[in-house]
This record gives structure tokens, C-alpha cells and sequence, in this order.
């Protein structure tokens, strides 16, 4: 009796972009990882005053707070292009449309309470036993963030 051929597991990351590629979604994932690295590529003072919120084709388009700020980073436009597609590892934006607006300001730690229910050592433990096989950190950071909030929601469900 012949046994099966096991085929190799790929992993999580090459799934996934296996996937988008299939799609025609893969140049889509770079310009979204645009929105979680932007305060690392640009500096806490810009992201405090400019964020982010669309993308067509390489243009991405900024709200900024003030006219101040607009015409402050409409001169560094080249450097925060520059800066954005080095944190992103490739060519994804050539211009950016700066816009009057309100800027949400970035989920900081606040002086708000958190909410009662978290996550304990085990919790964590298993998320990061998961995400760690991932290369890819922000498909792995995603993972972590989504898992964090499965896991917070069944506690608070059990709550009830």
C-alpha cells in the first residue's frame, strides 16, 4: 500500500501573497502598509499634523491640520516620498496631494481608562507563538492585532 505524499506546508505570509498576487491585489498591500508606517517613516511631529487616507495609483494623498503645516510639507514633499518608499522597500509613491483637514490623532496611550477586560500571559504567549511564524511584519503585526481582538472579544463575551 502506496502512503500519500505529503505536500510541504507553506506559510502564512506566502499564502497570503500568493493570494493578492493572484488578485491583482499585491501592489494594493504596499500602498496600505503606507497607513501603519506612516508616523515611522515621516517623525511624530509630521504625523501629528498629517495623516494619510488614500492612495490612486503612486499619488497618496495627505490631510494636513493647518495651512502652516500644508506649506511646510508641501516643500518636503520629495523627502517624505522619499522616506515613505524606504520604509516600504519600493517605488510606491511619486507625488503627494496635500489636503485641508482634520487629522485624527494616532492611537496613543491616553489618560482615558482602558477597557477592564486583557489579555493574560497565556493569551499572549499564544498569540505570539502564532504570529512568529510569519516573516513578513506587517502580514505578522496584522495577525497579532486581529488575534488580540478575538481574543479580547470571547473574554468579553464570557463576561456576559
Amino acid at each position: 500500500m502506496m502512503t500519500p505524499m505529503k505536500r510541504p506546508m507553506d506559510k502564512l505570509s506566502s499564502t497570503i501573497l500568493k493570494i493578492l498576487k493572484s488578485r491583482g491585489l499585491e501592489n494594493r498591500l504596499s500602498e496600505y502598509r503606507i497607513f501603519g508606517q506612516w508616523e515611522a517613516a515621516v517623525g511624530e511631529v509630521i504625523a501629528r499634523h498629517a495623516y494619510p487616507v488614500a492612495m490612486r495609483g503612486k499619488k497618496l494623498t495627505v490631510i494636513v491640520d493647518s495651512p502652516a503645516w500644508m506649506q511646510q510639507l508641501s516643500m518636503l514633499k520629495p523627502e517624505i516620498v522619499g522616506k515613505v518608499n524606504h520604509g516600504l522597500g519600493s517605488e510606491v509613491v511619486r507625488d503627494i496631494r496635500l489636503t485641508l483637514g482634520e487629522v485624527v490623532p494616532t492611537s496613543k496611550p491616553s489618560d482615558t481608562p482602558s477597557t477592564p477586560v486583557d489579555l493574560d500571559q497565556k493569551d499572549r504567549m499564544s498569540i505570539e507563538r502564532y504570529a512568529s511564524e510569519v516573516n513578513d511584519p506587517d502580514i505578522r503585526n496584522a495577525i497579532r492585532q486581529v488575534m488580540e481582538k478575538d481574543f479580547l472579544n470571547r473574554k468579553k463575551r464570557q463576561r456576559k
